[in-house]
């Protein structure tokens, strides 16, 4: 393959993280949790482990207010996630993570383990790790919800 028809480098960073989602939802689906969709699963996957704000979970879907709003009421339905005061702030509410929330977290933090042991059994030992080292040294500079 010549340079002019190499894939865009977004387009191979994207390819992983795509068939990383697809098989953890099918994992997920598989165990039981077959009553949410991938875009509740996608801002359910943002809600920090101490409980995340309605505000900071739309912004990092990318997506308003009042849709991520919609998204987690469908959640809280569903027994995912509730809403608590905030300690911090007694006006605002958190948005954390149920026992069935939990439950569904351990099933897909299993599969992406399969799937990274899968990739480094692949690609060795040695190349997985610089994957990694190298990703984690661009998410420095591309990752403005880095904590």
């Amino acid at each position: 393959m010549d340079d002019d028809e190499q894939i865009n480098l977004g387009v191979l960073l994207f390819i992983p993280w795509r068939y990383s989602e697809d098989r953890m939802f099918r994992a997920l689906q598989n165990a039981g949790f077959d009553d949410w969709t991938l875009a509740q699963c996608r801002v359910f996957q943002r809600v920090a482990p101490d409980g995340s704000r309605l505000t900071d979970l739309a912004d990092q879907a990318q997506m308003s207010k009042q849709s991520a709003g919609v998204m987690v009421d469908q959640l809280e339905r569903l027994g995912y996630v509730r809403r608590v005061p905030d300690p911090a702030d007694g006006r605002a509410r958190l948005i954390v993570i149920e026992g069935r929330g939990l439950r569904a977290s351990e099933t897909a933090q299993s599969t992406l383990d399969e799937i990274l042991s899968e990739w480094k059994t692949y690609l060795g030992t040695r190349n997985f790790t610089l994957l990694r080292q190298i990703l984690d040294q661009l998410r420095e500079i591309t990752d403005p919800y880095a904590r």
